[in-house]
């Protein structure tokens, strides 16, 4: 039988990172492609306690359906932790748990896009939420980031010059995959851009937490005094990825919207995960797991950019990082960046291909991301120099 796919699918094509996953399989590469958190960085021992006690004093509510709208405690909880520690959340907003943020990213876009509009994004850009945008068949522009974040001159071109703007997305913390925050300056030009062109912002901060140096800075949800900033937040990098319990916070006609979509979808996000997650974030020291995270990453970033001073320069070169769980590097000079990434996997690495987190695959990228969370010490220092080994070939 001959199958005919719909408009919206047709297009869409896999993962490049999943795609490198199969490459990864073989336990003779070393891979830095991965976005996974720390094996170290579980709460596995108090995740099972939880779930013990929880299947002993109310299995039932673990196991029957639950509301759409998501677990009401972690909503009350959450809505009061967001506004105090980050005055994340007005009145006018309300909360929804959904499964994952990469669910947040399809929900706001089926609600939101019609086909033909515009989103405009970072390039480069997270790969998941640009093939979710591109699943409704929204129109991508992407402008460029730069050390301190999206290039505001730029921005304020795109939205001149584009009719029927949706909304700008956009990671402000240890931007995946370039590894940039955004600076103070940009948040609040962002914002001012956003109110000038009527358009709203899609504020994805799933590494806003894993902070481990230079200073905190505020979400851009905080300066939403018009109801025009869709926050997403997620337990993934934090608690459990597999857990899938992610939360967006946003004004109330959207939110029901996408309560709608959800409806749709899935019913409801795993309410055993959520009543797990509620449980570790308020009878467990949270913040103190957090700064454990920190130093976790703190120690693994600082070996990581440590090898890459160490084998790959001055061939191969990076931005520092503060936060996060990625890096961004550039191929030597004269490289082609596809053949470098190629010529690694035959040497039994993989990183990701820069073009694959950008709106449209083929412009040129001399970039490509590792991720350093995942891999143990000596795979990373494996890889990290036959990275440097490759780069030298092409002095």
């Amino acid at each position: 039988m001959e199958y005919t796919f719909s408009d919206r699918t047709n297009n869409l094509k896999p993962s490049a990172i999943r795609e490198i996953f199969k490459y990864a399989a073989d336990p003779t590469v070393v891979s830095l492609s991965a976005g996974n958190p720390s094996p170290d960085a579980f709460p596995a021992k108090e995740l099972e306690e939880i779930s013990a006690r929880l299947f002993k004093e109310n299995p039932i509510a673990l196991l029957q359906y639950s509301v759409t709208e998501g677990y009401a405690p972690l909503r009350a909880h959450l809505k009061k932790y967001m506004s105090e520690k980050y005055s994340v959340g007005t009145e006018l907003d309300d909360i929804l748990i959904t499964t994952g943020a990469q669910q947040i990213m399809d929900f706001a876009t089926k609600s939101l896009v019609n086909e033909g509009d515009v989103i405009i994004t970072e390039a480069p850009s997270f790969i998941g939420s640009l093939n979710s945008f591109r699943a409704y068949n929204a129109k991508l522009v992407g402008v460029p980031v730069e050390s301190d974040g999206m290039n505001m001159e730029l921005l304020e071109e795109a939205l001149k010059n584009n009719d029927r703007v949706r909304f700008i997305y956009t990671i402000p913390n240890f931007q995946n995959p370039s590894g940039v925050t955004m600076s103070m300056e940009k948040r609040e030009k962002l914002y001012e851009l956003a109110k000038k062109y009527n358009v709203l912002i899609l504020e994805d901060n799933p590494y806003g937490d894993l902070r481990y140096s230079g200073e905190f800075l505020p979400a851009i949800k905080s300066l939403d005094t018009d109801g025009r900033v869709i926050y997403a937040g997620s337990f993934s990098k934090v608690i459990s990825p597999g857990m899938r319990v992610a939360y967006t916070i946003a004004p109330q006609p959207i939110i029901q919207k996408m309560t709608v979509c959800k409806q749709g979808s899935d019913v409801h996000t795993n309410i055993w995960s959520q009543m797990v997650c509620y449980e570790f974030l308020t009878k467990y020291d949270f913040e103190a797991h957090l700064d454990r995270l920190r130093s976790i990453y703190r120690e693994k970033a600082k070996f990581c950019m440590d090898l890459l001073d160490k084998y790959c320069a001055p061939e191969i070169t990076y931005d520092k990082i503060d936060g996060g769980l990625f890096i961004w590097c550039r191929v030597p000079k004269g490289a082609n960046m596809p053949e470098f990434v190629k010529k690694a996997i035959e040497n039994k690495v993989c990183v990701v291909p820069g073009n694959a987190f950008l709106t449209d695959e083929k412009d040129e990228t001399d970039g490509f991301r590792i991720n350093f969370s995942t891999p143990t010490d000596e795979q990373l220092e494996k890889g990290v120099r036959i990275l440097g080994e490759l780069a030298k070939t092409y002095k």
